[in-house]
């Protein structure tokens, strides 16, 4: 499926003109209802990406791709096109270093955001874990996601829009 994006544009886009974009890794994203109403209260494009098809509401501003079956088809997809004007959801650790390394602000499901400060240390101990488990240690799970989760990644996610659109604005203004 060819990527068609959520707000058409005319011409060549510039800083100006392309919008500040929401990518949400969707395929176990447990907070899909709520960025689709945050964005669309903001009036920016939500693209939502899958391995396979997933259902979306039918809203100009917000589009699905579905990436294909292959080993992180749909975590390439996104960080092939994001940039630092753009916001990426992910629970998938190797993929926020890479959209943290583009530049994108990172917000995970619970509402923790992923910097170039903390995705060093998050993906050592993400890794560390891989080894233990795959040595046979039993380390658990993740706990469950809760309505604190819930409420924590709303304000999370409306103060990340803010500050993204300032440091945007504030590049357009030194361009000009």
């Amino acid at each position: 499926m060819e990527y068609q994006p959520a707000i058409p544009n005319e011409g060549p886009m510039t800083l100006q003109t392309a919008p500040t974009t929401i990518y949400v890794d969707a395929d176990a994203c447990p907070v899909k209802d709520e960025i689709y109403r945050v964005a669309i209260r903001h009036g920016l494009p939500v693209v939502v990406v899958a391995g396979g098809f997933i259902r979306v509401p039918d809203d100009p501003l917000i589009t699905r791709i579905a990436a294909g079956s292959g080993m992180d088809a749909a975590d390439d997809w996104i960080a092939e096109r994001t940039t630092a004007d753009d916001i990426v959801i992910t629970a998938d650790i190797p993929l926020a270093s890479r959209c943290v390394k583009a530049g994108s602000a990172v917000i995970a499901p619970n509402g923790k955001p992923f910097t170039e400060e903390s995705i060093g240390m998050t993906l050592a101990v993400r890794n560390l874990m891989t080894d233990l488990r795959s040595s046979g240690e039993v380390t658990g799970g993740p706990r469950s996601f809760t309505p604190r989760d819930r409420s924590t990644f709303l304000s999370t996610l409306d103060t990340t829009i803010r500050r993204v659109q300032r440091q945007r604005a504030a590049r357009v203004q030194q361009q000009s």
